[in-house]
């Protein structure tokens, strides 16, 4: 097994528990770009990597009390059927030839990754609107508003496994200004491994998945996880987003 697999799991794990975006958003045009995987099975095999590796996270947050749970079932109503329906449109795609797929993931992807990376800059220009000394969530529009939002994501997440954790956290900072970082990122994650997991059973139902390739990147993400989830109530995120926004940026232009 290369070595180097189970190296680059460990750092997308450490930025994923540590700001909940990274996952795919990295792991999915770095095992492209890499020429590991076909841009299917890099999505397939990414999105179970990312329901195991989200389960860690998860239970850490869980345990520091920074889930909101309000939120988390806000989004699943809305990305989960999103989710269905971008499993439906690759199954159909599938019937038209592995090309059209990977057609499809290479360009949803690289302009999934572009949004990403402008939104991070514009927030590390702008600055966070979090207020870190209230632990509630608050939000002044319809409580469907943030289920749209999952239904959205939840549709590039089966298509591309980006925006489980990246594109939400943008839109929550926005949506519950009122709500510390952490506790969104928290109520992302958790948020994030039911629809992975959804996006990931929908993989393995169409056999895109590579099986080793997988158990490489968990050896490394495993335990890079749990550091990053332990480190996230303490380091300062307004460090990592430009540094992450100018790689999906670059990312995103390489795949288009």
């Amino acid at each position: 097994m290369d070595f180097r697999v189970s190296v680059l799991g460990f750092v997308v794990g450490v930025l994923v528990g540590l700001t909940g975006m990274g996952g795919g958003a990295v792991m999915t045009p770095m095992l492209i770009l890499l020429g590991w995987a076909k841009p299917v099975i890099a999505v397939g095999t990414d999105l179970v990597w990312g329901s195991i590796t989200k389960a860690f996270g998860a239970f850490v947050h869980y345990r520091q009390q920074t889930v909101d749970f309000r939120i988390v079932k806000r989004l699943a109503l809305g990305s989960i059927p999103g989710a269905l329906v971008g499993l439906a449109l690759l199954a159909y795609l599938r019937t038209q030839g592995g090309d059209a797929m990977d057609k499809v993931v290479i360009r949803m992807l690289g302009i999934a990754l572009m949004c990403v990376a402008l939104t991070l800059l514009f927030r590390s220009f702008r600055g966070s609107s979090a207020n870190p000394g209230t632990g509630i969530a608050v939000f002044n529009g319809p409580w469907w508003i943030t289920s749209v939002l999952g239904a959205v994501v939840g549709f590039l997440v089966s298509l591309t496994s980006v925006g489980s954790g990246s594109l939400i956290i943008a839109c929550l900072v926005v949506i519950y200004p009122g709500t510390p970082l952490k506790r969104i990122v928290g109520s992302d994650i958790v948020h994030a491994l039911f629809l992975v997991g959804v996006s990931a059973l929908g993989h393995m139902g169409i056999g895109s998945i590579n099986v080793r390739l997988l158990a490489g990147l968990l050896i490394g993400s495993v335990p890079g996880v749990w550091i990053g989830s332990k480190m996230s109530a303490h380091f300062p995120e307004k460090i990592l987003r430009p540094v992450l926004g100018t790689t999906l940026l670059f990312l995103g232009y390489k795949l288009l």
